[in-house]
């Protein structure tokens, strides 16, 4: 399947994560007129994108589920009548594996596991992926067509899902809520709320986009801007006693893993 058969793309429920991505398509410059939203939820969609409440009965190029994992069982049997032998189905279902998603859908092009983040709105987002049935020529159209959402990233194991879940997928969640502590931080010295969050999200902006563009790691920067005994060093030294910051994110990362693997489990009917 070549990328300009990937014309007919269907997403199945559109909530935060599945029109994120919808915008990260339109936003590229992909018509509106390839996307057909079926959702008996979503009040409207973008201009150009047809909404539908129910799963039509005709195959698309490329089935997105983005339902909650808990309703794949509810839902599967509609789905059914949008994939054909040539479907590529591509599944936001935080947990949900591979063989769960083959005994539902027999009949297909592919299936292909996808962990996004909602920078796939403005084509910033990871985006894992691993896969079963794709031809070589189709995981190449999928490549192309996911990579106005961002930067994908083939993974050689599934086993690893539950962590890139927990890396990629909810990693955003607990940089925002580092964000919003920095700000806390600096309210808490004396700076006013308002002007607090400005200068928080101006520095992590500045921050991460340097990080993206430099030649050092994170860590070699973190370095390059501690002088030794000066104000930086200082309040490292208090996220690097006894690893503190390090182990508080490892024990975060493992329950949001743990939570991703529980989820596939419930899927599986375990």
């Amino acid at each position: 399947m070549s990328m300009e058969l990937m014309e007919r793309i269907l997403i199945v429920g559109c909530g935060n994560m599945g029109g994120a991505i919808l915008q990260g398509w339109l936003r590229s410059g992909m018509e509106p007129s390839r996307f057909t939203i079926a959702d008996p939820g979503l009040e409207a969609a973008p201009e150009g994108v047809a909404l539908v409440r129910e799963v039509p009965e005709e195959a698309f190029d490329v089935v997105l589920l983005g339902v909650k994992p808990q309703l794949l069982d509810a839902v599967a049997p509609q789905v059914t009548k949008a994939v054909g032998a040539r479907t590529v189905l591509l599944s936001i279902l935080a947990g949900v594996e591979l063989a769960t998603l083959s005994g539902r859908f027999s009949s297909n092009g592919g299936l292909v596991r996808l962990m996004p983040n909602l920078a796939a709105a403005i084509g910033k987002s990871p985006l894992a992926l691993v896969g079963e049935g794709l031809r070589e020529q189709d995981r190449a159209a999928l490549e192309s067509l996911l990579q106005p959402l961002g930067s994908p990233e083939w993974l050689q194991d599934e086993t690893l899902f539950d962590a890139v879940t927990a890396l990629s997928g909810c990693g955003p969640a607990f940089v925002y809520r580092f964000i919003d502590s920095l700000a806390a931080g600096a309210v808490a010295l004396g700076i006013a709320p308002a002007q607090a969050q400005r200068l928080a999200l101006a520095t992590t902006e500045g921050a991460a986009l340097l990080a993206a563009s430099s030649p050092y790691g994170p860590g070699e920067l973190a370095r390059r801007v501690a002088s030794p005994g000066g104000s930086t060093q200082a309040g490292l030294d208090v996220f690097d006693t006894d690893e503190k910051l390090l182990r508080l994110v490892e024990e975060a990362m493992r329950a949001a893993e743990r939570r991703s693997a529980e989820m596939g489990k419930a899927a599986r009917g375990g």
